[in-house]
């Protein structure tokens, strides 16, 4: 990665360089884990008083009832967390008998929350501060109010019309009858109690106690499955990375349940081509990436599943290198082919990265999955619910098949580089199918093309979506969309909504003499703060 002052891409923001960062999609979410490394704390503490605030000022994308994934490296280790839930125990193939998919919102969508936990987790294993401490901005800015910021109003508005019937919904975010404007102040009251019960009983409340009652109270009045059991018994992971090299680079990605071996996949595949050859523009490089994508995305399908559940293959059967070299040799450099490649729903999340000048670096997502999840709002509490459930199959033949206590599959990962077994950067790139294609473009963008870290978040990309299609960002140029087409990629450079459809990036990247460069994207609302 090179530092530039100036480059070819629309946004002409730079790099912000210092000893200790925080990139995320919200600035008021950014400065409230800058402030806690300000007050003495580490890039963890940073890290979860960031994704704590971002559950009130980021609704949309994440809440108090999201899941979450870390890989943070503590100085000598690198380490990886599966915060995912499961599914209730009630939720037996024969409860969803007669129906065609899973639903996408409601108390059927929602699988056991694990954010929480997380927060936990990570506060007692490598925190310095008080974990009550790492609440304190939230709970301000719940309670004295906070002004909406632009994008998250757009988003806001599109989830109250699609979501104000759902149970508690209005109640909680539409207040006034409608969603908040840009730049008005929304307060959450409840929510802060809600901040204040899980930071003076570590989370206990929130799994066992009075918040979790309230949860499965509501589940019980709409028909839900959760119980207090199935919250009492969730329990994170640390479950380690897996990974795979690249010349002297070496990705890091959460292992299944989600679909962070889908950019390992790729980049393997990569490996084996002659992208090196080519520059970061060139439609040819674009056209191996894609190829390359879709043929990872299409095993991420077909295997990807909670562990226990994949029928034999596993991660390593899914990284060999003389199984990535046979896929790489079914491409061909001139011309698109369909290789049965699918891709997930679209997501709303939200990711954060954190370094500290003691080189602690953290990498941290969490998410609703669908904008505003399930849009299930628990009245009184502040608390709404992801709906990772959709990511279960009623195919009994499917590795995702419904079952009680499985994880289902999962879009949202945290990505973390490492060369020659030091820490290089901690990335990520939400929105739902957009993630393991964004890690393969910033990896490549920063390392292989030498971009610094907020060019390669400005550069257009590109999305895999089904068969020989391909969604453009119009910035990619009509010379380039044009040779794509000519190679048999069914383009769509009018994708609706396409700031929202290429996901958000924020990287973090330690310097070569210390200290990080942040970079956060222009299509997000968020900023990289540090000092």
């Amino acid at each position: 990665m090179q530092l530039r002052a100036a480059h070819p891409y629309a946004s002409r923001r730079s790099a912000v360089l210092a000893n200790n960062m925080v990139a995320t999609s919200q600035p008021l979410a950014a400065q409230a884990g800058l402030s806690m490394i300000a007050r003495g704390g580490n890039a963890a503490d940073a890290a979860i008083a960031t994704a704590i605030t971002l559950t009130l000022v980021e609704p949309s994308g994440n809440g108090v009832g999201s899941d979450a994934f870390a890989i943070l490296w503590d100085g000598k280790e690198l380490h990886g967390l599966n915060a995912s839930g499961r599914a209730p125990m009630g939720w037996t193939p024969e409860r969803f008998a007669g129906l065609d998919t899973m639903a996408f919102h409601g108390w059927e969508a929602v699988t056991v929350p694990g954010a929480v936990s997380a927060w936990v987790e990570i506060s007692e294993r490598f925190g310095k501060l008080p974990f009550a401490d790492l609440f304190e901005p939230a709970i301000r800015f719940a309670e004295e109010g906070f002004p909406v910021t632009p994008i998250i109003a757009q988003l806001w508005a599109r989830g109250g019309r699609l979501l104000g019937d759902q149970p508690g919904f209005a109640e909680t975010f539409l207040p006034t009858g409608r969603a908040p404007l840009a730049g008005e102040k929304f307060r959450n009251p409840a929510l802060a109690h809600t901040f204040r019960r899980i930071a003076e009983t570590k989370g206990r409340a929130f799994y066992e106690g009075d918040l979790a009652e309230a949860m499965v109270a509501h589940s019980k009045a709409h028909g839900g499955a959760m119980t207090l059991d199935d919250l009492a018994s969730h329990r994170p992971d640390w479950c380690g990375t897996i990974s795979k090299g690249f010349d002297d680079l070496t990705l890091h990605e959460i292992p299944p349940n989600g679909q962070g071996i889908a950019a390992l996949m790729a980049l393997g595949i990569l490996d084996h081509t002659p992208i090196r050859d080519l520059e970061a523009d060139d439609p040819r490089a674009f056209h191996l990436q894609i190829e390359a994508m879709k043929l990872a995305l299409a095993d991420a399908e077909a295997y990807v599943a909670d562990p226990a559940h994949m029928g034999g293959v596993s991660a390593a059967d899914m990284l060999d290198d003389g199984y990535l070299a046979a896929r790489a040799r079914l491409i061909d450099p001139a011309r698109a082919t369909d290789f049965g490649a699918g891709a997930p729903k679209q997501g709303g999340t939200v990711y954060l990265s954190t370094a500290d000048a003691s080189g602690m670096m953290v990498s941290y997502i969490q998410s609703n999955y669908a904008g505003f999840g399930s849009g299930v709002a628990v009245p009184g509490t502040g608390i709404h619910l992801q709906n990772r459930g959709w990511g279960f199959s009623l195919d009994p033949q499917s590795p995702n098949f419904v079952g009680p206590g499985k994880r289902p599959f999962h879009t949202i990962i945290p990505g973390f580089l490492m060369k020659g077994g030091a820490p290089l950067m901690s990335f990520g790139v939400m929105g739902g199918p957009m993630q393991a294609q964004g890690h393969l473009q910033m990896v490549l963008r920063t390392q292989l093309w030498d971009q610094d870290v907020q060019m390669a978040a400005d550069a257009p990309r590109w999305q895999v979506t089904e068969g020989l299609g391909v969604a453009c960002e119009a910035a990619m140029g009509r010379d380039t969309l044009a040779a794509l087409s000519a190679m048999g990629h069914q383009i769509d450079a009018d994708a609706p909504e396409a700031a929202f459809a290429f996901g958000g990036a924020q990287l973090v990247h330690r310097l070569p003499d210390g200290g990080y460069a942040g970079g956060s994207d222009p299509r997000k609302d968020g900023a990289a703060v540090g000092f």
